[in-house]
């Protein structure tokens, strides 16, 4: 496997998908701005999209990867037996789950959303939208398991492409706004839950020259799966604890008008570059490490760990320094136009100047995270996660009465921040990771060129001034010109100080 290659592979996808995230939600702002309707829309949105990256992000990846490439190891005929398992307790779970969530989703948005139920309106609202794209959910758990299936054979590809197709269709439905009107959401919800399924057929198409599905209602539960669920929910919770905490952090900014629209736009943008500085390098390291592992070869192990840090580092300095730095021109540039007004601008972007502080934090779990499931443990991540949850609660309760929405980002960073060390710590007690030499010479080469292109794209933003103001038309295309510029100087001074290394493109671990 060639570490570099592989995520750049599953990175193109990914940022393929989140360009087109963007463009949908430049449209959604532009359309349903920051008020009652993309409120409630986003609510809808979020409950099942935040299952999707719980699950489709690495974390089912996290427990399903590690026991199937063992099998694989082993035979082909035992590892279709352990997926054939699997995949039947899965459908049959998230059927009835869904069939349940859909009799009470009154309760589901109440206890996502309480905020929305002193609004009649928006609450009744919210649970129709919910009903809608709550199907959503069985659709993109399957298409992960799909993913998993084709990740344990080195196949990135189809997997980070797939969800390309939830964009496609929700831009498609937004095209047509004007002749909609205010049954625009019903639309979007309705295309929600529909790209779920066309995700699902277009994983399949590809995961059958590995897997073929069969059906069975004689499910036999042995060790094998038995482990497997063991492990699953430990890691739903520590893999996706960011998630976690920004949907703890959506049921408290529901008691503020407009902040659930604020967090939203802000978490998109910095999503981006967690796709690929965290999400990217756990789903990708993981199936060599867990071979590895299995195999017992300490020195892989310790040289693929220190190149996948290395590389979370690499691409997640820099974008959490334009973020700090730039925070207001970037939403207004990408999210300020038409219903999406200079206040909710001002807003989201204190949002995102917090999640830009978190931001190596976030990649950092993810990486870390992998190195204990790697190694089949899930339980100490998930502990660790837990207590990092209960902290960001407790500062968002705690402040929310006085600083209002803008103490969830702080939040979560706060306790984003608590965990990646915890978890660096727990590794380094446990003899499962140690920093080599080659990562701390690199390390201090990627600060310094961290720094450097921060200060390049203060003065590009500096020099745009006028151009990036919210009444200038085309300040998006001087933003992405800034950003363009900004990491073509990054890549640049990287290269000369050998930060960056051509070769490791080739290199093979």
């Amino acid at each position: 496997m060639n570490l570099v290659k592989s995520t750049g592979t599953f990175g193109v996808y990914t940022i393929i998908s989140r360009l087109l995230g963007y463009f949908r939600d430049i449209l959604i702002a532009i359309f349903l701005g920051a008020g009652f309707f993309a409120d409630a829309f986003f609510v809808a949105f979020r409950i099942p999209n935040t299952f999707r990256r719980l699950f489709a992000e690495g974390t089912f990846n996290a427990a399903f990867v590690p026991s199937y490439s063992s099998e694989l190891e082993s035979n082909k005929i035992k590892s279709d037996k352990f997926a054939n398992q699997i995949f039947n307790l899965l459908f049959l779970g998230l059927l009835i789950l869904v069939l349940i969530a859909e009799i009470f989703m009154p309760l589901v948005v109440s206890i996502i959303a309480p905020g929305f139920v002193e609004s009649n309106a928006k609450i009744e609202l919210a649970i129709d939208l919910t009903r809608i794209t709550f199907p959503f959910l069985m659709f993109v758990s399957l298409s992960s398991f799909f993913s998993a299936i084709l990740n344990s054979h080195n196949k990135f590809a189809a997997a980070s492409a797939a969800p390309i197709i939830l964009n496609l269709i929700l831009i498609g439905i937004l095209l047509f706004s004007k002749y909609l009107a205010d049954e625009l959401i019903y639309y979007l919800s309705f295309g929600v839950s529909i790209a779920g399924f066309f995700q699902l057929i277009f994983l399949y198409g590809f995961v059958k020259k590995f897997y073929q599905i069969k059906f069975s209602f004689k499910i036999k539960i042995d060790k094998k799966v038995k482990f497997f669920f063991k492990k699953l929910l430990p890691s739903i919770f520590s893999s996706g604890v960011t998630q976690i905490n920004i949907l703890i952090g959506t049921i408290i900014a529901s008691y503020q008008a407009s902040a659930v629209s604020y967090l939203y736009y802000a978490d998109r943008i910095y999503q981006i570059n967690l796709a690929i500085a965290g999400i990217a390098i756990g789903v990708v390291v993981l199936p060599q490490l867990s071979k590895y592992v299995y195999l017992k070869k300490k020195n892989k192990i310790l040289i693929i760990q220190n190149k996948a840090l290395e590389l979370s580092m690499f691409l997640s300095l820099p974008a959490s320094a334009a973020l700090f730095i730039g925070s207001e021109e970037i939403i207004s540039a990408l999210f300020g136009y038409g219903s999406f007004n200079e206040n909710s601008v001002i807003n989201s972007a204190k949002a995102l100047y917090y999640f830009g502080l978190g931001l190596p934090a976030f990649a950092l779990i993810k990486v870390f995270s992998t190195f204990f499931f790697a190694n089949n443990d899930t339980k100490t991540p998930f502990y660790i996660s837990l207590v990092s949850v209960l902290l960001n609660i407790f500062i968002s309760l705690y402040f929310f009465t006085d600083i209002g929405f803008i103490i969830i980002p702080i939040a979560t960073t706060i306790a984003s921040w608590f965990n990646s060390i915890l978890l660096f710590m727990f590794l380094r007690s446990r003899n499962l990771f140690k920093l080599n030499d080659t990562f701390f010479k690199n390390f201090i080469k990627i600060i310094f060129s961290s720094v450097l292109m921060g200060i390049f794209f203060n003065y590009l933003i500096l020099v745009f001034k006028n151009q990036l103001m919210y009444d200038y038309y085309l300040k998006f295309f001087y933003l992405i010109l800034s950003v363009l510029l900004g990491l073509a100087f990054y890549l640049l001074v990287s290269y000369i100080i050998k930060a960056f290394k051509y070769q490791d493109i080739k290199l093979r671990y």
